[in-house]
């Protein structure tokens, strides 16, 4: 019972630190929509750096990632640590930058908002909205799903599943109405570096406690042979570079990343962010996946629809430092949780209810349309997380299939952004054209329809990268064969001169 007690002290106190720098942003942070969405496009390296990497510490790098190392093997470092810190890093160039530019110069807020404005659509600034709300439902569900599993693991089961995903709900809930993106900043760096120094302690000290490298790396041969060589099970090349690019373009449409490639106060800082970023996130990745691989070796045994890190620490560690590392994590899913809430407040209002509701709203009135929002969405994903293999929050692949959907939704919007922002010929109904169809094609693959059974690859390749060709596909051809309608501004970002000029 005390070690109960302890536990869920250390996890509460953190928590309610995280929850006090956001109440004092919050005494900062006005009512201008760029200022609570964006911060008013004044943030610095550090702190970008830091809310872009945080925001990106999910359930799925903490929990689904270890838990995927424990089950087949060490190379998922290479698909998150290598592939798609280096890849998405230079995605972050070719569209952050791009978007940085064409945000300063027009004041844009959301992805939607910037489309919908290049082509003279609100149904496209609708249809991306709609698109980003869709599937930010899961993983936003996929932080409660996690918040849950983590404090059955670290209790031993004393605190239910429901009662850590509704933690974490109420928590990020009362972020996001206070806060806003500043607030979400502030943490996030808090938390990112808190992160980075508990993890490699973390891996450390297991490292002691069972006997140094060497004798981990003995066991681990002995017990699982095919983890100390490249490949083989899971691990096909060709699903590690499916799987590494449907990430890392996926990050790229994600609401909560996205905008964030609006809020650098110049493009010193936004390029100084992304080519640091690889070195973070290999700082991160290698020993967190590590503890996942090591547990297997150990023979650490993860109870039925728990995660290897809180079954780890338990073993090797003492009870407040096992607590501490769990508080973190929870953190920094509620970072990312915060994150999404609060951008997709943004879509909602943004894109959806102040052009095809109510064009005369007042920021008041948004603000509280916003705040509404995003009580409903939350509320709705927790009850969604309860579900979810019959509410016990799913055996060890759960977190990863859930994350890789999602990542995988949104990577099919990336190339026609893409297209759109470098190449001026591109028209409204391609873009249309383009959006429906590929997500159509993903969600028939996706979704259990009793009429419909599709491979999950072809050719050995995942279906996402089919959808992505596919919604490039359609975007230029459909382009090509039609015409700009009335209201497109063909170039509005392929003008170098004016997107450059302050």
């Amino acid at each position: 019972m005390a070690d109960l007690g302890l536990s869920l002290g250390i996890v509460g106190a953190y928590l309610l630190v995280a929850l006090a720098v956001g109440l004092l942003a919050y005494r900062l942070t006005s009512n201008e929509a760029e200022d609570y969405y964006l911060a008013s496009r004044s943030m610095g390296t550090v702190v970008l750096l830091f809310t872009t990497f945080a925001t990106l510490l999910s359930a799925f790098t903490f929990f689904g990632g270890p838990n995927l190392a424990y089950a087949a093997g060490p190379e998922w470092i290479l698909v998150m640590g290598l592939m798609d810190g280096v890849l998405f890093a230079i995605l972050w160039y070719v569209v952050g930058y791009k978007q940085w530019l064409v945000g300063r110069r027009f004041g844009y807020v959301t992805l939607g908002e910037m489309l919908g404005d290049r082509f003279g659509s609100p149904l496209l600034r609708a249809l991306v909205a709609v698109v980003s709300l869709f599937w930010l439902f899961p993983y936003v569900m996929l932080q409660q799903v996690g918040g849950g599993q983590a404090l059955v693991g670290l209790t031993d089961g004393a605190v239910p599943y429901w009662a850590g995903a509704a933690l974490i709900t109420v928590f990020m809930i009362v972020y996001v109405v206070v806060a806003g993106l500043r607030g979400v900043a502030w943490t996030d760096t808090l938390q990112g570096v808190f992160m980075l120094g508990i993890v490699w302690v973390a891996a450390a000290w297991i490292v002691s406690s069972a006997g140094g490298l060497a004798a981990i790396g003995d066991q681990l041969a002995t017990a699982k042979p095919e983890f100390v060589s490249l490949g083989g099970g899971l691990y096909s090349a060709q699903w590690m570079i499916s799987t590494a690019v449907t990430i890392a373009f996926g990050v790229t449409m994600f609401p909560q990343i996205n905008q964030r490639f609006f809020v650098a106060k110049d493009d010193r800082v936004l390029k100084r962010s992304f080519a640091l970023w690889p070195v973070l996130v290999l700082l991160l990745f290698v020993p967190a996946f590590l503890l996942g691989t090591w547990a297997a070796g150990l023979g650490v045994a993860v109870p039925e629809g728990g995660n290897v890190v809180p079954a780890l620490l338990n073993e090797y560690t003492p009870v407040w430092f096992a607590a501490l590392v769990i508080a973190g994590a929870m953190a920094a899913m509620m970072s990312s949780s915060d994150s999404m809430l609060l951008s997709g407040s943004s879509y909602l209002t943004r894109d959806l209810y102040r052009p095809l509701v109510n064009p005369s709203a007042s920021a008041s009135e948004e603000g509280w349309v916003a705040r509404a929002g995003v009580v409903v969405f939350a509320l709705a994903t927790f009850v969604a997380s309860l579900f979810v293999a019959g509410g016990g929050g799913g055996g060890l692949d759960v977190l990863v299939s859930i994350g890789d959907t999602a990542f995988g939704g949104y990577a099919q919007l990336a190339l026609p952004v893409m297209a759109a922002l470098y190449w001026a010929r591109i028209t409204r109904l391609g873009m249309i054209v383009g959006i429906v169809g590929s997500q159509v094609f993903y969600l028939a693959h996706v979704l259990p329809l009793p009429f419909l059974s599709l491979p999950s690859t072809y050719l050995g390749w995942d279906f996402a990268l089919y959808g992505m060709a596919l919604s490039l596909l359609l975007t230029v051809g459909v382009s090509l064969v039609t015409t700009a309608a009335p209201g497109e501004n063909a170039t509005r970002f392929t003008d170098s001169e004016s997107l450059r000029a302050d």
